[in-house]
């Protein structure tokens, strides 16, 4: 019977925060200080402060972001939600109607995405569709020039994927479908059990280089052994565990923040849930683990705004847009979001990658492929997530993550792109794109998304 009950709560995935303590009434603002009195001041590995990315982040960022999103060209992805799981054969689906993807009658799409015929920008297209000729011949003719023969390679190597983090989609196979990401919200689905904890189980105890030997804080109940193994590991693990538990907690933050409140016959009502946020921040229920998760979101958003800040030459470029088609309007969202790259690069305290993969040459590239093969095989384990929104979401914020390390460890790359013409040796295609803005502003709502709980908190008794 014990043993049951144990699996039960494991599978449950939050176990000792499903029974919250008796806490007793409380003098205004203790509920607030139990989610937020360590979330303050400096964070490990960086130069920056928590305050100074919430007051960059909800004043300024946020509301110009989110504008950005809301246009044609960032709403609509193209997704597989119909891959199976590489992992195990378990191919259950999320019963809940609120699991479900809408997608898009093809008539809704604008014409310039769908088409798919601008695969990186309108500039290098006649090239790039020279280049797929040759591909589909098998060879690099030599009646090609020779501008157009170096880039059959340059476009090859590219599609090959390998300074890809990701495992992307077939954008052209019959089962992709577009999707608009503003009719299909991260919200609250219901989505939980054995299956969920399956999920978010393979990816800390396979994937983030942790030992067997070495529990988790809440597996365990003892957190100091664990956070004395990741304090002895060197920075780029260190920061490969913190990304993947910022990712959770934002994802945690969008389902508390938009909870299923009320569900009658003739309307629904979706809105922030206090408890449950509680329950997966609060200090004394989390056993000191919330704080730690929500420190870690803000070290995942320093990554991603790096590099927003670093990727600015690749968008810069007279011949990259935004196409979809309606070229006025085009031309507007490219000038709005160069308007906000120059506004991430303002940042005056972004964190510095170059102390990743520093030292001796030989033993830095191999980490960088091990810290690469890692991340990519999350997201694999992304189509295994039985609830398609929840596959969805995950599938978007993972492949936006991997283009932000991308970006990050193409830094030769880019400084040597070109003003004008085709940039050969990085390039970003579509989905990459709208997976990296989309992710980070999945991150930037979580972070502005905590000072309405901070508010709710500090005035609850």
């Amino acid at each position: 019977m014990a043993a049951g009950s144990a699996a039960l709560l494991r599978a449950l995935g939050l176990a000792v925060l499903l029974v919250p303590p008796v806490v007793p009434r409380e003098s205004p603002g203790a509920a607030e200080r139990r989610c937020f009195c360590q979330v303050t001041g400096h964070l490990d590995d960086c130069t920056c402060d928590i305050e100074t990315i919430d007051a960059f982040n909800n004043y300024k960022l946020f509301p110009r972001l989110n504008e950005l999103l809301e246009s044609d060209y960032f709403r609509y992805y193209k997704v597989n939600l119909k891959k199976p799981c590489p992992f195990w054969n378990d191919n259950s689906h999320c019963g809940i109607r609120d699991c479900a993807v809408k997608p898009c009658p093809s008539d809704e799409v604008p014409d310039g995405i769908r088409s798919g015929s601008h695969k990186y920008s309108e500039e290098a297209n006649s090239l790039a569709e020279e280049c797929e000729e040759a591909k589909r011949l098998g060879a690099v003719d030599g009646s090609l020039s020779k501008e157009t023969q170096q880039a059959v390679l340059q476009w090859t190597q590219h599609d090959d994927s390998s300074d890809s983090f990701c495992e992307a989609d077939d954008i052209y196979s019959p089962d992709a479908e577009y999707v608009d990401l503003l009719l299909n919200p991260e919200r609250y689905t219901g989505y939980k059990g054995p299956d969920a904890w399956k999920i978010w189980n393979s990816i800390y105890e396979e994937n983030c280089f942790k030992p067997q030997s070495v529990k988790r804080p809440l597996a365990s109940g003892r957190g100091h052994t664990f956070y004395k193994w990741l304090k002895g590991v060197c920075v780029e693990k260190r920061a490969f565990y913190k990304l993947i538990s910022g990712l959770h907690a934002s994802i945690n933050i969008h389902l508390s923040a938009r909870y299923l409140l009320q569900d009658t016959w003739s309307e629904k009502k979706w809105g922030p849930n206090v408890t449950e946020f509680q329950q997966r921040f609060d200090e004394v229920i989390t056993r000191g683990e919330g704080p730690r998760r929500l420190k870690n979101l803000y070290f995942l958003y320093l990554i991603e705004l790096r590099a927003l800040s670093k990727v600015l030459p690749f968008f810069e470029r007279p011949g990259f847009q935004l196409y979809t088609g309606n070229k006025s309007h085009d031309s507007e969202m490219k000038n709005f979001l160069l308007e906000i790259l120059h506004l991430a690069k303002s940042f005056p305290l972004h964190f510095d990658e170059n102390s990743f993969f520093a030292g001796n040459k030989k033993e830095a590239a191999k980490l960088k492929e091990e810290f690469r093969l890692h991340f990519k095989n999350i997201s694999k384990i992304m189509d295994c997530v039985g609830c398609f929104k929840c596959r969805l979401w995950g599938k978007l914020q993972t492949q936006g993550l991997g283009t932000a390390l991308k970006i990050l460890f193409s830094e030769n790359l880019i400084e040597k792109i070109p003003e004008s013409g085709p940039s050969y040796g990085f390039q970003l295609t579509r989905q990459e794109i709208v997976a990296l803005f989309n992710a980070f502003g999945r991150i930037s709502t979580s972070v502005r998304e905590l000072e309405n709980f901070r508010n709710i908190l500090r005035n609850m008794r």
